[in-house]
């Protein structure tokens, strides 16, 4: 079995990621001294290496390090909980093996836990699941198994159980090897193992009944024990857990507190044990020679090389590509293929990670994770040996929701201003930009308030640009509601030869998608080569319809006759004539516009549940349910985007600070009459005053 692991760690906000990073570095030895995360030190955690994360406490890129833990490599992700910031989420999910759901054992099952489940689904990704903060007031981590059942859908089963709780938190029973463990020392170095106390016997016996029952469902050999009633080994029953959970199937959970140092090197023996090596994973590859038909990567240093790019980064030394090899080795000097567009590599400086550290490395293997120098690609490439033509699959990049126009001060940051919308957009394929051909404004989209504000905020330091901003404005976009068909003809007689092209078909509501193209056209009516310029005609009109002037989307167009003319036709005549044909049926289709729809969930104290619920009615919002947490209220609501702007003041002044929110974006619904209305009238006015 290879002794490697490439593991993320994800979780809701809050729920102790990072703090759980830096223990995992601490006593793996890669680091000498714990930094917490809102330091008093000033100096912040490990894995939150820019200024800003340090400042607020989060973590806004994803950052990569590596470990050793009892003869086994460890590579590990830590990844934001801000579903701002979901993209590095995606990316790390994308390229690992396995992965810690981190859990607190207060809060329990969050939004952003199940954000971050489908994200793990999505990419069939293992995982097991800590449970954090057993020693704050409330918790309850055998609840929070209940919230993995019953909310997420996971064979969740505990493989350790706490000693004591709250402030009483003494250390951890571990259910395989039926021991306690204690750890003693100020960071809790020294790790002591006794008998289970008398006290928690019962429950320990009980939990570990259940634990052999759920792994018994992945091996004959355990379940004969069981009937046989034969002692079960430690070693049988880590192999049936790690059965489970490769495939997905069982979720071992493991417990503790890493800020007060209790249960990681639990953690770290349960990485080892229970989540896969890159030789175990299932990795497929499209064979671009034969249509796209996927095929398993072995995972082996001899074959021919196949690694992914999944991440850039402009740093001081030039572009900074993150890659991971499922298959071969890369050393230096050697070369390679950029599959997108066939181009030759010469890689020049390799690197594995640590943070915003890096050390020098002469080649990475097969199963591992590093980063290139001086390699021109965009994230997503595939690289391969020369001859052969795979390509990785891509990740999902979901469309930002919400935009804001932005300024230079002066041309030095006009200047400056510039190069780091360059460098952001390709480090960050949710975070786009573009010029207003109306106003002649740089418009910067993205996924969220805070998403566009830690962007704005890093151009002022890291580029010394001086930016002023607009208002936030929302991703509208426009559908229609009905079938209509349509049948125009572009005439244009000129000094020479006209143009003339006649299209006629019908435009329908598409319920999935953006825009579909059908060609039913039968007996030549319209000549096979003009075919792609009526698609191009139509397509054209979908960036910008023709009511409301916002982007249109969910609409199947077909076309079924036509004419030409011998003469007069052309490629771009029947251009023309699909846009006419467009603007004739669009407005008989009955537009609608639609607004992007967020998944609201507000945590605070149950003293402001009625306000809250108050100020989200007044949002527009519908709200979903509640329910309490301790002395806590979780309210999920569903809010139009364009009424969350400036809500966090507004929370924190109606609650004294002491609630806190998440969001995402959930769907697009139509807009109601009369904030049809009230768009309308603010169009009109910024055509009148052209701003």
């Amino acid at each position: 079995m290879q002794k490697v692991r490439n593991i993320g760690i994800s979780a809701h906000i809050d729920s102790g990621k990072t703090t759980l990073t830096e223990r995992i570095l601490y006593f793996t030895k890669k680091i000498h001294r714990i930094h917490e995360v809102k330091g008093k030190d000033g100096v912040g955690a490990t894995m939150d290496s820019m200024e800003l994360e340090k400042e607020r406490g989060i973590t806004i890129a994803s950052a990569a390090t590596y470990c050793q833990w009892k003869n086994h490599e460890i590579n590990i992700i830590d990844t934001p909980g801000h579903v701002d910031f979901t993209i590095e989420v995606e990316r790390a999910l994308r390229v690992l093996d396995g992965a810690i759901l981190v859990l607190c054992s207060v809060g329990g099952v969050q939004s952003q836990s199940i954000t971050v489940d489908q994200q793990m689904k999505r990419y069939q990704v293992p995982c097991l699941a800590f449970i954090n903060k057993c020693d704050r007031s409330g918790a309850d981590p055998f609840r929070v198994i209940r919230q993995l059942r019953e909310k997420l859908n996971h064979n969740a089963v505990a493989v350790q159980i706490p000693i004591g709780l709250e402030a009483d938190l003494e250390g951890i029973i571990d259910l395989i090897s039926m021991k306690a463990v204690y750890f003693d020392g100020e960071f809790g170095d020294s790790i002591r193992t006794e008998e289970i106390p008398a006290a928690f016997l019962d429950q320990a016996l009980m939990k570990r009944e259940e634990l052999v029952d759920a792994a018994s469902v992945f091996s004959d050999e355990l379940t004969e024990a069981v009937i046989e009633e034969k002692e079960i080994s430690e070693k049988l029953l880590i192999e049936a857990i790690r059965k489970g959970t490769i495939e997905r199937k069982l979720t071992p959970v493991v417990m503790g507190s890493a800020y007060k140092n209790k249960g990681i090197q639990l953690v770290l023996d349960a990485v080892n044990q229970f989540l896969p090596s890159p030789m175990e994973v299932d990795n497929r590859a499209l064979d671009l020679d034969k249509n796209e038909e996927p095929i398993r990567l072995s995972g082996k240093k001899e074959d021919p090389l196949v690694a992914l790019a999944f991440k850039l980064e402009d740093g001081q030394f030039g572009q900074l590509t993150y890659i991971r090899l499922y298959q071969g080795e890369l050393k230096k000097g050697d070369a390679c293929v950029n599959v997108r567009n066939g181009k030759k590599l010469k890689i020049g400086r390799i690197v594995r990670m640590h943070a915003d550290q890096m050390e020098d490395v002469e080649k990475i293997e097969a199963g591992y994770i590093g980063a290139l120098f001086g390699v021109d690609c965009v994230s997503g490439d595939t690289f391969t040996a020369a001859g052969l033509n795979l390509s990785m699959t891509s990740m999902h990049i979901p469309e930002p929701v919400i935009s804001l126009s932005i300024k230079p001060k002066d041309n030095a940051s006009e200047t400056n201003m510039a190069k780091a919308l360059n460098r952001f957009t390709k480090e960050d394929p949710t975070f786009q930009t573009f010029v207003s051909k109306e106003t002649g404004e740089t418009i910067i989209s993205g996924m969220g308030e805070l998403h566009l504000e830690v962007y704005v905020e890093r151009m002022r330091r890291e580029y010394k640009a001086e930016i002023i901003t607009g208002e936030p404005s929302v991703a509208y976009r426009e559908t229609i509601t009905r079938s209509t068909p349509f049948d125009y003809v572009h005439k244009k007689q000129t000094g020479g030869s006209g143009q003339y092209g006649r299209i006629a078909g019908f435009m329908e509501p598409l319920a999935e998608g953006d825009f579909v193209f059908e060609n039913k056209v039968t007996g030549g009516s319209i000549p096979t080569q003009y075919i792609p310029a009526c698609e191009k005609g139509f397509t054209a009109c979908l960036s910008k319809g023709p009511w409301m002037h916002y982007p249109v989307t969910g609409i199947k167009i077909v076309i079924n006759d036509g004419a030409s003319h011998s003469v007069d036709s052309s490629e771009m005549a029947f251009q023309a004539a699909a846009r006419g044909a467009f603007n004739q049926a669009y407005f008989k289709a009955q537009p609608v516009l639609q607004e992007p729809i967020m998944k609201v969930v507000v945590e605070t104290p149950a003293e402001f549940q009625g306000n809250v619920m108050g100020s989200l009615n007044q949002r527009r919002g519908m709200i979903i349910g509640s329910h309490d947490v301790g002395n806590t209220t979780e309210i999920e609501a569903q809010v139009p985007l364009s009424e969350m702007f400036g809500y966090s003041t507004t929370l924190r002044s109606m609650t004294q600070g002491k609630a806190l929110f998440t969001m995402e974006f959930l769907t697009y619904r139509q807009v109601p009459q009369s904030v049809l209305e009230a768009i309308e009238k603010k169009n009109e006015k910024k055509n009148r005053t052209g701003t």
